[in-house]
C-alpha cells in the first residue's frame, strides 16, 4: 500500500474516530497516534495535514456534500460515507494539485475496504459532483 493511501486510510479512521466518539481533533490525534506510534513520518505528515484541513473546514466542507448529496442530510449518511466524503473533499480544498480524478478513485478504494458496494456508487457520485463544482469555481 502507498504512503498516500495509508494516510488517506488513516484520516478515514480519526475523521470516524471524531464523530462516533464525539472527540475533539486534539483528543483523537492523542489517542490515535499512541496506537499508531511506528507510522513512517511521511504517512503520518500528510494524514496530519489532510485530518487538519478536514476537521478546521468541517462546517464548509459539509454543507458542500450535502448540496451534491441529494435527500441526503449528513446525519443520514453511514458514519463511514460521511467521512470517506468528508476526507475526500478535504483533500480537493486543501491539495488542490492533486487530481480530481485520483483523489475520486482512492476515496472509492477506501470505501470498498470499510464500507458498502452501494456506498461505493453513492460516493462516486457526490464526489464527482463536488469536484465538478469546483473546478469551476477555480476556473
Amino acid at each position: 500500500m502507498g504512503t498516500r493511501r495509508k494516510s488517506r486510510e488513516f484520516v478515514l479512521q480519526m475523521l470516524f474516530q471524531a464523530d462516533m466518539g464525539q472527540q475533539t481533533p486534539d483528543e483523537v490525534r492523542r489517542t490515535f497516534w499512541s496506537e499508531h506510534d511506528s507510522t513512517q513520518k511521511d504517512v503520518r505528515g500528510f494524514a496530519e495535514d489532510l485530518f487538519r484541513t478536514a476537521t478546521d473546514r468541517t462546517a464548509e466542507i459539509d454543507s458542500l456534500i450535502e448540496r451534491h448529496a441529494e435527500h441526503w442530510r449528513m446525519d443520514r449518511m453511514a458514519t463511514v460515507d460521511r467521512n470517506v466524503l468528508r476526507s475526500a473533499v478535504a483533500e480537493f480544498m486543501g491539495f488542490p494539485s492533486t487530481p480530481h480524478a485520483v483523489v475520486i478513485n482512492e476515496a472509492l478504494e477506501i470505501a470498498r475496504k470499510f464500507s458498502s458496494p452501494e456506498s461505493v456508487q453513492f460516493i462516486n457520485g457526490v464526489l464527482d459532483s463536488v469536484g465538478r463544482e469546483l473546478e469551476k469555481t477555480k476556473a
